[in-house]
């Protein structure tokens, strides 16, 4: 059997860092391939598995090799608390593009317009998985896969499609852009087939979205409050979903 730092230099250039031990459980759960996993502690690791996740704890038994602190510090780019990295298939852009588009859609698909922070989009992501968004879109430059969005992700962009597009390339569907000059959420309730935008951090909704958006909405705030954090404007929008329609169900 080969060996998982030779494993690890084969898969390395084109897999998904999975940074940390809840990033390689939630990959395991939601059925992410993972060729190669190490860990500083391997008992510690499996321990904590049969306390908090239990579902995958053997899964990792055959999955994890113990290594040195020194081989695992050389693998990671800054090494977790949980002492656990593995490396995953990233999903194929043909099937994610397939899950976007297909209709009709029991949950929206979230879209992050021009993200700039890549910590931000991690926890939208993040958000998105739980409550069983079919998805999550960035435009502009910002790489979603990145391996600081899927640290802050905690590997959950396995849960849902994660895809980089064009603002021509979104999916189907009536596109609800939140905007400081929209009408007030409360007043609209949102279907499952709904395409939620958020503007940047800096410089809110681009022209081009701004002009393909059906309906612009804003959340309620206080007066002389400037705005909220992207990743707590999203969890606002889709509680505001999820509210009307009973549960957070998984697409």
């Amino acid at each position: 059997m080969t060996d998982p730092l030779t494993r690890w230099r084969e898969h390395a250039g084109a897999a998904v860092l999975l940074d940390g031990f809840h990033a390689l459980k939630h990959a395991l759960r939601f059925g992410a391939e993972v060729p190669v996993a190490v860990t500083t502690d391997r008992r510690a690791a499996l321990a904590l598995a049969e306390e908090l996740a239990g579902d995958i704890r053997d899964a990792l038994d055959a999955l994890l090799t113990e290594v040195a602190d020194t081989t695992y510090a050389a693998l990671v780019p800054r090494p977790h608390p949980t002492g656990v990295a593995a490396l995953a298939v990233r999903p194929s852009r043909e099937a994610n593009l397939r899950t976007l588009a297909r209709t009709p859609r029991t949950a929206p698909v979230v879209v992050l317009d021009n993200p700039r922070n890549l910590g931000n989009a991690g926890a939208v992501i993040r958000l998105a998985a739980g409550f069983g968004a079919t998805g999550v879109v960035t435009t502009g430059t910002l790489d979603p896969w990145h391996p600081t969005v899927v640290r802050g992700g905690a590997g959950l962009h396995f849960a849902t499609a994660v895809e980089r597009l064009g603002v021509d390339e979104l999916p189907s569907g009536p596109l609800f852009a939140l905007d400081p000059e929209g009408e007030d959420i409360r007043g609209t309730k949102l279907p499952d087939d709904a395409v939620l935008a958020f503007g940047s951090e800096r410089s809110g909704l681009s022209a081009q979205l701004r002009a393909r958006a059906d309906h612009l909405l804003r959340l309620p705030m206080r007066p002389q409050v400037s705005s909220y954090n992207l990743a707590t404007s999203v969890a606002m929008t889709l509680y505001h979903w999820s509210a009307a329609h009973g549960a957070h169900s998984a697409p």
